[in-house]
């Protein structure tokens, strides 16, 4: 994400409160979209909660995102829109309209996309147009290793997806690092940061 020039603290901070909220969610059995960077919406409701620093109030963030239409992030962190409609470039057999919306707008480069699954109560993690990690609310005790799916998200980077990742349609390797939760990619690239991971 273009923010990790602002410093990986606050990337990490932003992504660990995007998943902590999701997973939350996802336990209830609701839905949510997170796109954070810049994306085409359309607005489905009026805007009366201005701005706000999404790390420092993860509550009314929760709120928002429990309505229809995605709640879209600055790459400072400043909610700048929430029931927001994400045009989408297509949509996906057997995909809902949040996947497709999260989808496109992942795929815009610097995007970072959380999708709360009210199906199957799981937390995804796009960049790219690639699902890189996949978290299961049910788990036990999941929220105890989302530090450690941030860790892994921070190693990955920016200038690996190329080689990681997977499209959300095509099913692929993953590898389940921490308990519940499924980093997707090359069994190579995979492999290697297994093995760094485990040192």
């Amino acid at each position: 994400m273009e923010g990790k020039k602002k410093g990986d603290s606050f990337i990490q901070e932003l992504e660990e409160v995007l998943i902590q909220v999701g997973l939350r969610i996802a336990k209830r059995g609701e839905g949510a979209l997170f796109v954070v960077g810049e994306v085409e919406y359309k607005l489905l409701v009026d805007q009366n909660v201005p701005s706000f620093k999404v790390c420092e109030n993860p509550k009314l963030l929760e709120s928002l995102a429990l309505m229809d239409g995605a709640v879209v992030i600055n790459h400072e962190g400043f909610m700048t829109a929430y029931g927001a409609m994400i045009k989408s470039t297509r949509t996906f057999r057997n995909f809902g309209t949040r996947h497709s919306a999260g989808i496109s707008a992942s795929q815009k480069k610097g995007n970072l996309v959380v999708i709360v699954s009210e199906e199957d109560k799981k937390v995804r993690i796009l960049k790219e147009g690639k699902m890189i990690m996949q978290i299961d609310a049910l788990q036990k005790d999941v929220e105890k290793s989302v530090s450690g799916a941030v860790d892994v998200l921070e190693t990955i980077g920016a200038g690996t997806i190329g080689a990681i990742g997977t499209g959300i349609l095509v099913p692929t390797l993953g590898v389940a690092l921490l308990p519940g939760i499924v980093v997707f990619g090359s069994a190579y690239y995979l492999g290697k940061l297994l093995h760094r991971r485990l040192k």
